[in-house]
């Protein structure tokens, strides 16, 4: 896929595109966030919210030529998401910045953010996601909408769950963030389901 259109971030996490698994950007989020590495992202590198994602464009993607751009303009023709571009600006890649900078802010109209290196962008990713936690307590604390569980945090729970078919990492958290216990989950219909995980897992989740 161009994009991972619809897929849903856990409250207070990161998906982060399986090829960055292992990487300098990867080692310095762990601990400071919950990081999930999902396939089929397609052109996104992160997602930090269900609306909000980041595409990253190192050093060697600016000297290599401009595969980085159709990438860009692809993602920005296929989807609504919001994207933001975190561009490695250093001494070797300087040069080709601005045309960057010209593309991704007036003519694609994304957000441009600049960085040194892999370890200040886990820096920058990190404060994007708690402004994006922020934003989604803000929406908590109005009684007006329903009020999301905090995430179940017992790794034992958490294994038991994604054993469910159907079930991953992902839509576990979802689930438990959702019913709060197996016992919760046990008991839930297909339909109090389908809004969490679609139709397709609700009733596959609802049989097991």
């Amino acid at each position: 896929p161009v994009t991972a259109e619809s897929i849903v971030v856990p409250y207070g996490h990161v998906i982060g595109n399986e090829k960055w698994r292992g990487s300098e950007i990867a080692q310095k989020l762990q601990g400071k966030i919950r990081l999930i590495f999902e396939d089929g992202l397609g052109l996104v590198d992160f997602h930090i919210s269900n609306r909000t994602c980041i595409l990253y464009i190192s050093e060697a993607d600016l000297v290599a030529g401009n595969e980085f751009k159709r990438r860009l303009v692809r993602f920005r023709n296929a989807t609504s998401l919001r994207g933001i571009v975190i561009v490695e600006k250093t001494q070797i890649s300087d040069q080709y910045f601005l045309p960057v900078q010209n593309l991704v802010v007036l003519e694609l109209g994304m957000v441009l953010l600049p960085v040194a290196n892999q370890g200040e962008a886990s820096q920058l990713i990190t404060q994007l996601v708690s402004f994006c936690v922020r934003e989604q307590s803000k929406e908590q604390h109005n009684p007006f909408l329903r009020r999301q569980r905090p995430p179940l945090a017992e790794p034992a729970v958490f294994r038991t769950v994604q054993h469910i078919p159907a079930v991953g990492k992902t839509k576990g958290l979802l689930l438990l963030q959702r019913f709060g216990s197996i016992q919760r989950l046990c008991n839930a219909s297909v339909e109090e389901l389908e809004p969490v995980v679609g139709q397709t897992a609700a009733q596959q989740v609802h049989r097991f």
